[in-house]
């Protein structure tokens, strides 16, 4: 049957989700009302944990699912969320960096929403936003970049929605009888609500771990050794491949500082992207961004917290190297040499068939499934 991922890799995510398996089965609120939302999971996959003021029901999914593909909840009119995050890419953008509403230029890249809702906190570098509701905020209202842009004017943008007959229906189902269900919290909950649903659980490496020998070719098995072998699992290890994922691990760990940059060689990152660091304002925390879930990460490209990594071949150089080589320009620095890089990046040796197996192995991340779901494309279409 050929290898499988490290049985402790799953350990600590494994707990997790049987602790919320067992509160849907024992009536807890953990997971709000289960008998409002019936899940379609293949076998195996437990729902992620739903919060007690804002359960699951068909209707509140499909009113999120029509309000992330609807260009009236921006300033102008003209954008969505699903501008940033598309579904072909993972919910990811397939851009540098993304533009907003407005065409203002982001500094970061557009993370992918594969699984997202098994995440303990959200965002490239925040600690502070810990759950999806209060995560949608923040491309809404923020003005460092403007995203969304709809501070100011939200008034004007639930004027939009309430004109809409479908919504007019959506609505009053999905948040029982209030006097107004037309609220900005309303909209943030129905699209939290639909983001719980983007679950991938179907891709080669799914089935092969479900028994299926044939799921994975020659090249991907390799791969899968080289991953194990290299320890790739330390940041990317659990059902996710993604520490920040596992509910049993060490608070912070699920951040690091790759050797992306050194800038100068004094351990610096480029302005208004020096990770952790903005918020604690301490230096240790330069650079250390959210390390993301690898599922879909074939399409979810560029690499990168600002996508100045372009391909899977680039990442595996880096992380060989022990970090990047900036040679010139304004970002110059070696990554390797980074005095705040994270102990885990220690740099290996590989031949030109093992990088090529590796990247056979995280190709086998994809789940085609997930990427033409229609549960998940545009309704408005």
């Amino acid at each position: 049957m050929g290898p499988r991922l490290p049985r402790a890799a799953y350990g600590a995510l494994l707990g997790a989700l049987l602790a919320c398996a067992e509160a849907h089965e024992t009536g807890e609120p953990l997971s709000g009302n289960p008998s409002l939302f019936r899940w379609s999971l293949p076998a195996g996959v437990v729902p992620p944990p739903v919060p007690v003021d804002n359960p699951m029901s068909d209707a509140k999914v499909e009113l999120g699912r029509r309000l992330f593909y609807d260009t009236r909840l921006s300033g102008n009119g003209a954008f969505a969320c699903s501008s940033c995050h598309r579904q072909e890419f993972g919910f990811a953008d397939a851009k540098n960096i993304p533009l907003g509403s407005t065409g203002q230029a982001h500094t970061r890249n557009s993370m992918g929403l594969t699984n997202v809702a098994y995440q303990r906190n959200f965002g490239w570098a925040d600690p502070g936003t810990l759950s999806l509701e209060a995560q949608a905020l923040i491309p809404e209202l923020g003005e460092l970049p403007v995203e969304l842009g709809i501070k100011g004017r939200e008034a004007d943008v639930l004027a939009r929605l309430r004109a809409e007959p479908v919504y007019q229906s959506l609505f009053p189902t999905s948040f029982g009888a209030t006097p107004d269900p037309f609220t900005l919290t309303n909209v943030n909950r129905a699209i939290a609500a639909f983001e719980r649903t983007l679950i991938s659980a179907n891709a080669p490496i799914d089935r092969f771990n479900r028994g299926d020998s044939t799921a994975l070719n020659a090249a991907a098995r390799r791969g899968l050794n080289a991953f194990n072998t290299l320890r790739c699992t330390r940041c990317h290890g659990g059902p996710n491949f993604s520490i920040a994922f596992e509910a049993g691990a060490p608070a912070g760990d699920e951040f690091a500082n790759t050797g992306l940059y050194n800038i100068g060689g004094t351990g610096a990152y480029p302005t208004r992207n020096g990770g952790l660091f903005e918020h604690t304002r301490r230096p240790s925390d330069m650079g250390r961004m959210k390390i993301p879930t690898l599922r879909n990460i074939a399409v979810s490209f560029p690499y990168g917290h600002d996508g100045s990594v372009g391909s899977l071949d680039d990442v595996i150089s880096n992380y060989a190297r022990a970090g990047r080589l900036v040679p010139v320009g304004p970002n110059a620095g070696d990554g390797q040499l980074n005095p705040f890089k994270d102990r885990r990046i220690s740099g290996f040796a590989i031949s030109p068939q093992g990088r090529a197996d590796l990247v056979a192995f995280l190709n086998a991340l994809t789940d085609s499934t997930f990427l033409t779901d229609r549960r998940f494309a545009n309704p408005w279409r």
